[in-house]
């Protein structure tokens, strides 16, 4: 039976029909809604408003990965010797360990008491020891040995010792099949701000480098593709993140191909740790959530999640329960991994994954072209540059919104305090000021921001890239408001009655509330001079005006010369118009940061 037999159909042109005549009752006059509802991605690619068949690929498996049914691998990392942390974790549903060693976390020597009880032949380990690898290496090969187990897992080498990284595949490659010796970490330039295509671009520019040093080296194609391993980061939105790690199969089965080699790309996600806040850090949960589902739908085959608590220091038995429960409910109660590929075949998706693999393999080419990965430093970082100062643009004109931070902020949460990580631990100490920059008693365990292998040995590809996180900026300002004796504030001259001036008046106090800055409203009334006598009850010296359009035009300009004669230094209004009095306009899309700085320095003047 045909259940759309009494339906019309519609094609793209009704569709464009219907959706013009909702643009031009938004006002807006376009002669096709494409470009108008297209969104732009920060790798050039265009997000269409609708897609059909036409933009699935010619043919099969899509960006399909080789993971089973049963799930994926859940990987937790751990940075400071902890065995009791260690064992918590795989008694509660973790099945592989990611141990960062050396270099301020987990001493080398320490490997075996950190692993004391843990079965290797049961519990993968993955290392992360820096400059330490090749010692690393050998205390977990010599502990395997040692209690008659095959290690498997990965060895950890990455791109600033080749010689080491060869080294160790020549040996996993004669004496271990079931361990891999070198870790192909992307992270790196995610963390400094790079998009998905330039994470993409990198990831196989550094593995085609090691194929080629490998197979120099005498390893044949097949047994150089089975030495390494890809670690990519997850973020909170979903469809980038499944389109990422579908293209990145797509960009890798290419380079098999080419090198006359078949291999599927193993895969390692990791929850981002640029877009962990440090304010409200329990809406990291959300976030961390979002990126291990998109992870598992794109096809991970190993995922780890970040502790809620990572930017405030060493997160604790709680944090740490969290990120692995979550992706206990998304495996077992969920469901997730049940179904291979559950995006594929979907018109957005494949799209997407085609246009993202597209514009990744030409950074890829070009990186090549300027003599790989190490030659391409500069242009590597100059890129990455670029991408994160337009995106620091979005932030600040908060079109990249930041839940908690720069949209909707609570300044009366509670600090969360954890003790602080060791400096090898943790990507970077919280800021100055926060929350986590004091610490209570917890648990330590697994540490916070991931530290990448590639970034950390001295020399390599990343290792002149910044670490950044994209609430900092905001968070910096909610430090300086915190520290005073007295919260900064901001008075909010509200005229007319509460229907006239309560959206305006909202979205105002939103504003300035995303830089610490508390807000103290007038009430209802159009009278200047009480409006100005509460302005100069309230101590402040910066006021901005919330109405409407209607009564601005009727009472701006006199309020604004009352509150000028009560003391106000600068004189906002939320919203459209330009009157006499008035410094500057709050509106959607305005530099938010730049109005944040602006008021500070305007209070501390006052001072």
């Amino acid at each position: 039976m045909d259940l759309a037999v009494d339906f019309p159909s519609t094609t793209r042109d009704d569709w464009r029909a219907l959706a013009l005549g909702v643009l031009r009752k938004s006002g807006v006059e376009a002669e096709s809604p494409e470009p108008t509802l297209s969104t732009p991605t920060y790798d050039g690619v265009t997000l269409a408003p609708l897609y059909d068949a036409a933009d699935l690929p010619g043919a099969p498996p899509f960006a399909r990965g080789a993971r089973t049914t049963t799930g994926w691998d859940v990987r937790q990392r751990h940075a400071v010797a902890d065995p009791e942390a260690v064992l918590a974790d795989l008694g509660n549903g973790v099945t592989s360990l990611w141990l960062v060693a050396g270099d301020g976390a987990i001493p080398v020597s320490e490997l075996p008491r950190v692993l004391e009880g843990v079965y290797l032949d049961l519990a993968p380990v993955v290392l992360d020891a820096g400059a330490a690898t090749a010692e690393a290496a050998e205390i977990l090969l010599a502990l395997a040995a040692e209690r008659g187990t095959p290690p498997s897992g990965n060895l950890g080498a990455g791109a600033a010792r080749p010689d080491v990284a060869v080294a160790l595949a020549l040996r996993c490659a004669a004496e271990f099949p079931g361990l891999r010796a070198i870790t192909v970490d992307a992270t790196p330039y995610h963390d400094a701000g790079g998009s998905d295509a330039d994470e993409l671009g990198c990831s196989i520019a550094l593995a085609v480098g090691h194929l080629r040093a490998l197979t120099e080296a005498g390893l044949t194609v097949e047994q150089a593709l089975g030495q390494l391993e890809f670690r990519y980061s997850a973020t909170a939105d979903q469809f980038a993140t499944i389109a990422k790690l579908r293209a990145a199969r797509k960009l890798w089965a290419r380079v098999a191909e080419a090198c006359g080699g078949q291999g599927e790309q193993l895969q390692h996600a990791v929850t981002s740790s640029a877009m962990m806040t440090a304010r409200d850090p329990y809406v990291n949960m959300l976030r961390t959530t979002l990126a291990c589902f998109a992870a598992g739908v794109g096809g991970a085959d190993a995922v780890t999640v970040q502790p809620f608590d990572a930017r405030l220091g060493l997160p604790d038995a709680f944090s740490r329960r969290i990120a692995r429960n979550t992706q206990a409910l998304l495996l077992e109660e969920s469901g997730v991994g049940r179904v291979i590929d559950p995006a594929g075949g979907s018109w957005y998706v494949e799209r997407r994954t085609a246009d993202l693999a597209e514009r990744a393999w030409a950074w890829f080419q070009e990186i090549e072209a300027a003599g790989g990965m190490k030659a391409a430093g500069p242009l590597v970082a100059e890129r990455v540059a670029t991408t994160r100062e337009r995106r620091a643009g979005d932030i600040a004109h908060r079109r990249f919104p930041i839940t908690g931070v720069s949209e909707f902020p609570n300044l009366g949460e509670k600090p969360l305090r954890r003790p602080a990580a060791p400096a090898g631990a943790a990507a970077s100490a919280p800021p100055a000021g926060s929350a986590g920059s004091a610490g209570s008693a917890g648990s330590a365990g697994s540490a916070g921001s991931a530290r990448s292998a590639g970034s950390a040995e001295s020399g390599g590809p990343a290792s002149g890239l910044p670490r950044i996180h994209y609430a900092e900026e905001f968070e910096r300002l909610r430090d300086l408001a915190d520290a005073r004796p007295e919260r900064p504030k901001v008075f909010l001259a509200t005229i007319g009655p509460v229907a006239a001036h309560t959206a305006r008046a909202s979205f105002a106090a939103n504003l300035f509330q995303a830089g610490g800055l508390a807000t103290e409203t007038a009430g209802p009334g159009v009278d200047p001079e009480q409006i100005a006598t509460a302005f100069a009850v309230s101590g402040t010296t910066v006021a901005c005006l919330c109405s409407s359009d209607k009564l601005y035009a009727q009472h701006a300009e006199a309020v604004a010369a009352a509150l000028r004669r009560a003391g106000a230094h600068r004189i906002w209004l939320a919203g459209k118009g330009d009157y006499d009095g008035v410094d500057a306009r709050l509106h959607a899309g305005c530099d938010v940061l730049d109005v944040l700085r602006t008021t500070f320095d305007d209070l501390e003047v006052a001072r």
